[in-house]
Formats: C-alpha cells, structure tokens, sequence
C-alpha cells in the first residue's frame, strides 16, 4: 500500500454552511467595514516623510507588523538558528485572525470575525524544530523560491473572485453557498497559507505543493 504524504505544515479548513443570511450577504462590505479596519491596523504599513539636506521631501514606506516579523525571523533563524515560540504564537495568532477576516469577507461564513475563538475557520500551522528541520541559509532566498507560486496565485485568486461575486448572487437567492465554488475558494486560501508559511513564516522547509487540496 502507498505510503499517505505527511500532512503540510500549514493547514485551513472551513467548516460549510448550511445556510446563509442573505441580509448580512447582501450589506458583507459595510458589516466588514470594522473587521476590517483593525486587520489592516495591525498588518498595514506606515509612511514616514524625511526631509533632505536640499529641503525635498521623501516618503518612505515602513514594513508594518508582518513585515518586521518576517525579517526579524529571518535574522534569527540565520545567526542564531532558533525560532522565539512567543512571536511564532503571535504569528500563528494574528494568521489565524486574519484567515477568519477573510472568509467572513469572501461569504464563507456569517459568523462576525472573532478576535480570539476559532470559530468555523479551522487553521494549524506547526512550530518547527530549528535545528532539526530548518535550512538556516534558506529563508534569505524562499520569497524567490516561491515566485511559481505567485504568478499562479495571481491567477487563482482572480478565478476566486469571480466565484465569490457569482456566490453571492446564488446566495441572496437561495441562502447558500454553491459547494463547488465553496471548496474553491477554500483551496485557494489554503494554496496561500502554504506559500505563506514557507515563504515569510518561515516554519518549514518542505516547499509548497501546486494544490487546492
């Protein structure tokens, strides 16, 4: 018997639902407003003007919370081969958040996006064993490595836009999401939250499998 292939070290689930609010579908964009707002709060970048020695003003672009996350994990791992299990959990946590941000935003779920519970939005992400698992070279060139992904990302999450307009007429109609468009923009999501993880997470070194599955 074929061996099943070990389990990924990024993993999303949505549980499907029954039934849908069409009132909430129908206002999605103004009830996310909120959710919304704090997630790019805790995830957008900043602007900072610096003025030159000629008076010219410059605006320069700081990397946020994800990004100096990412960077900082990259130093780590590469200097010191370790991975602090406090910001891996709030990585993992703040992940976790904005994974039911974006399902409640695409109509995958009516349930206001909580900031703690899990809700119907089922994500696991493994912390990994530096030493044992980890290339500490590797993440200075992953986020090249995964440029296939990227393009086919660019791709897929057009197709899954698509798919959510087309659901969110069935669903003002019928009260439910169409299964077939349902499972797809789940694997989309989960096809980016394994290129996340190996890219700017940094948690595996295993590389991504080309899959909605």
């Amino acid at each position: 018997m074929a061996t099943p292939p070990e389990p990924y070290a990024a993993r999303l689930d949505i549980d499907y639902p029954e039934q849908l609010d069409r009132r909430t579908t129908l206002l999605r964009l103004i009830w996310a407003i909120p959710i919304l707002i704090i997630l790019g709060l805790l995830t957008a970048t900043g602007n900072q003007t610096v003025a030159t020695d000629t008076g010219e003003q410059v605006v320069g672009t700081g990397g946020g919370i994800s990004g100096g996350l990412w960077l900082a994990t990259v130093l780590m791992i590469v200097f010191r081969v370790r991975y602090p299990r406090w910001w891996f959990d709030f990585a993992r946590e703040l992940t976790r958040f904005g994974a039911r941000v974006g399902a409640y935003f695409v109509l995958l779920t009516d349930r206001y996006p909580s900031t703690v519970d899990e809700q119907s939005v089922h994500l696991e992400i493994e912390y990994p064993d530096v030493e044992r698992d980890l290339n500490r070279w590797l993440p200075l060139v992953k986020w090249l490595l995964a440029l296939p992904h990227y393009i086919v990302l660019v791709v897929l999450w057009l197709a899954a836009l698509v798919a959510v307009v087309i659901a969110w007429f069935v669903i003002l109609v019928t009260g439910r999401y169409p299964r077939a468009l349902f499972a797809f923009v789940v694997g989309v999501g989960r096809w980016s939250l394994r290129v996340d993880a190996y890219a700017f997470l940094l948690v595996t070194d295993r590389y991504p499998p080309f899959s909605l599955n």
